[in-house]
C-alpha cells in the first residue's frame, strides 16, 4: 500500500505596524497570512487588524493608510494570539525581511504575561529578502522590484496592506524559488523571456476564505480593498 505524499505547509506572512522599532514601543496593527500546501494557494488565510493602544507615526500612516480612529474598536494582540499561533503552528513562514516582522511578533509575545513562546519555536522561517539578495546580488530586491522582475502585476498596490502584500509575496516566492505560478488560475502563463508570470485573481473568482477573523475584520478588509480599487481602478477580489 503506497503512502500518501507528505504535505508541505507554508504560510506567507506580512505585518503593518505603528512605526519601525518595537524597542521604542511600536506595535503591530495588522497581520496578514495566506496558506500554501505543496506550493499551491489554498484560499485559506488569517487576517486581523489590531488596536495598538498607542498612536501611529504619521510616516507609517502614509505607507499603509491605517489610522488611529480606524483601529479604536479592533481587538488587542492578546485577543488573537492563540488563533494566530494555531494558524502558523508547524508551518514554514515565508516573510520578506523576516527580522522585521519576527522581531515585532516576538515583541508582542514578550509583552504577554506568562508567554514564553517565540515565533521560531512555533514555526520555521524563510526570508525572501535574504534569498533574493543571494539570487540577484547588487539588484534592488524590494517587493515592488521583485514584482517587476518576475512580471507580477501589482498595480493595485497603491497602499501597503498586510494581507495584500502577503498574497503578492506568495506569487513572488513561487516564481523566485521554482518558476511555479500560484495555480489559482489553471494553465501556464508565459511572459518575457519565456518565464512564467502570475495572472491575478479574476473578478469571477471567489474571495479567499477568512479564518480566525471576526466579521468586523472581514468588512474592514473589503472596505480597504474598495478604497484601493477606487484609487487604482483595479481590485484583487470582486464579488
Amino acid at each position: 500500500m503506497s503512502q500518501k505524499p507528505r504535505q508541505i505547509r507554508q504560510v506567507v506572512l506580512d505585518t503593518e505596524t505603528t512605526g519601525i522599532n518595537p524597542k521604542e514601543g511600536h506595535k503591530i496593527i495588522e497581520i496578514g497570512c495566506v496558506e500554501l500546501i505543496n506550493r499551491r494557494l489554498t484560499r485559506n488565510h488569517f487576517h486581523v487588524y489590531l488596536n495598538p493602544d498607542r498612536e501611529i507615526d504619521a510616516g507609517a500612516i502614509e505607507v499603509h493608510g491605517i489610522t488611529n480612529e480606524f483601529l479604536k474598536d479592533k481587538p488587542r494582540f492578546a485577543n488573537v494570539v492563540e488563533d494566530f499561533m494555531r494558524f502558523t503552528q508547524g508551518a514554514e513562514l515565508i516573510i520578506h525581511n523576516a527580522p522585521f516582522d519576527v522581531g515585532f511578533l516576538n515583541h508582542e509575545l514578550a509583552l504577554l504575561a506568562g508567554e514564553e513562546r517565540r515565533v521560531e519555536t512555533n514555526s520555521t522561517v524563510f526570508d525572501t529578502l535574504a534569498y533574493a539578495r543571494k539570487k540577484h546580488p547588487g539588484a534592488r530586491n524590494s517587493l515592488d522590484a521583485l514584482c517587476k522582475r518576475y512580471g507580477i502585476d501589482n498595480s493595485h498596490r497603491e497602499l501597503h496592506g498586510a494581507l495584500l502584500d502577503a498574497e503578492i509575496l506568495a506569487d513572488v516566492y513561487l516564481l523566485m524559488t521554482g518558476g511555479q505560478a500560484s495555480l489559482l488560475d489553471e494553465g501556464d502563463h508565459t511572459g518575457n523571456g519565456g518565464e512564467q508570470t502570475i495572472v491575478r485573481l479574476s473578478a469571477d473568482r471567489a474571495p479567499l476564505k477568512i479564518i480566525a477573523c471576526s466579521s468586523e475584520e472581514e468588512l474592514a478588509h473589503q472596505q480597504r480593498l474598495a478604497k484601493i480599487a477606487k484609487v487604482s481602478g483595479n481590485c484583487l477580489w470582486q464579488q
